[in-house]
């Protein structure tokens, strides 16, 4: 499995528009995230954005779950907007503690921070989650369900 963020500059780099509104410049637009060569077997995928760097101590950006076996993508500026995502796709809570996506914003001085993007191809069609679910309660649901996941770094600092 492959995924892809067209957004990242230069394959690596989130940029400003992407950043909570927090930043100066930051528009806080979520990403378009692509991928390619599930499993056939996919009855669903869950995509996270996560930033893995020791202050943020996993901090949640966004996660979507319950995405269609048959997505490839999610479209970038979708987050917030329930029919633009595809079919029964659910944002969940993120750190900041809204639904849906919420863009980096580093401490400044904290150096660069990397961004993990996942998207998990899972063998149910739904998670039994709701809105609210952490990101612990997600990890628990998905357990035994992965099939492949893959990943892409996006970096970002202040």
């Amino acid at each position: 499995m492959r995924v892809f963020c067209p957004a990242l500059l230069s394959g690596k780099y989130i940029p400003t528009k992407c950043a909570h509104r927090g930043v100066k410049g930051g528009q806080n637009i979520s990403p378009a995230v692509e991928w390619a060569d599930a499993p056939v077997e996919t009855a669903s995928f869950a995509l996270s954005i996560i930033d893995r760097h020791p202050i943020a101590k996993n901090w949640v950006h966004w996660y979507v779950i319950n995405i269609p076996a048959t997505a490839r993508e999610v479209a970038e500026r979708v987050s917030g907007m329930h029919r633009a995502l595809p079919g029964d796709s659910m944002e969940l809570r993120n750190s900041y503690g809204d639904n849906g996506y919420g863009g980096p914003n580093p401490p400044r001085g904290s150096g660069a921070h990397e961004y993990e993007i996942t998207v998990h191809a899972l063998d149910i069609p739904s998670l039994p989650l709701g809105p609210f679910a952490t990101l612990k309660e997600c990890d628990n649901a998905m357990h035994g369900h992965v099939l492949a996941s893959a990943s892409v770094i996006g970096t970002f600092q202040q």
